[in-house]
């Protein structure tokens, strides 16, 4: 009866834990099509580096959901680890340097980002393994990887982050104040609600606060449901910061054409 009662708690637990991962999943699939459309429209490299991390974001939320729903085996946590540990913040920095610095620099960290993500992906899919994965335990990379997997997350993760936020809290200061938030003075957008896109920069830094939360959470709500939810909270609340200021900025080509002279000229997200 009780051994039938536990059974019973994990299968709950792990129904939600992979109905989280789902979601996270779907939004995130939603999130990459709607950067890579505006790609394909106005072909500016943020957008496309930020469809590549859309991506992975994708590709790891939805090895979460895989090993959720049939298990934890090695290849999920593999990818899992590559895609949501290690790569995905990095692309999405890249388009924040994009963004903040210029074409220049951004070309520059693409091409190293480039290198370096194709040596973490061949370091990760063949680091040897610590210990076994048991199919119903979220496994720690502290318990299945050696060193070189565990300082590509940390740097791949942490350093970006950081980047990600203080880019975007710095962007959102300098909007409120009408001023060009990028370093380089010859990028500039025109920008229909400096208001919306300083709160849509807010948002940008807030779900990147979430999504590097998952440690904290961990020790309280368990690591499997801390990744379910952060990755649906981060996800959700960057995919809304997209909108609200994708929403306030015009294309250059528009701009001319739909837009009073007076209004003010920044950088768009």
């Amino acid at each position: 009866m009780i051994l039938a009662q536990l059974i019973d708690a994990q299968s709950a637990h792990n129904q939600i834990n992979s109905g989280l991962a789902g979601a996270s999943t779907l939004i995130a699939c939603a999130f990459t099509l709607s950067t890579f459309d505006r790609w394909l429209r106005r072909r500016q490299p943020h957008e496309l580096a930020w469809t590549v991390a859309m991506a992975l974001f994708a590709v790891g939320s939805g090895a979460l959901w895989w090993a959720e729903s049939a298990g934890w085996n090695l290849m999920a946590f593999r990818i899992f680890f590559l895609a949501g540990a290690v790569l995905n913040v990095s692309w999405l920095a890249l388009g924040t340097m994009y963004l903040l610095v210029g074409l220049r620099a951004g070309n520059i960290a693409r091409n190293w980002l480039v290198w370096l993500s194709g040596f973490a992906t061949g370091v990760v899919l063949i680091a040897p393994t610590k210990s076994q994965i048991v199919s119903t335990e979220f496994p720690a990379g502290r318990e299945i990887f050696g060193v070189a997997p565990r300082i590509l997350a940390a740097v791949g993760s942490g350093v970006p982050a950081m980047f990600i936020i203080v880019g975007a809290l710095w962007s959102a200061w300098r909007v409120t104040r009408k001023q060009n938030p990028a370093t380089a003075k010859s990028i500039t957008r025109t920008v229909t609600s400096p208001k919306r896109l300083a709160g849509g920069n807010v948002l940008i830094a807030v779900g990147t606060v979430v999504l590097s939360a998952s440690g904290t959470l961990a020790g309280r709500l368990g690591q499997d449901r801390a990744f379910a939810i952060t990755l649906l909270c981060g996800v959700s609340i960057l995919f809304s910061g997209f909108l609200v200021a994708s929403n306030s900025t015009l294309n250059a080509s528009s701009a001319t054409k739909r837009l009073h002279p007076k209004l003010l000229q920044v950088i768009n997200p």
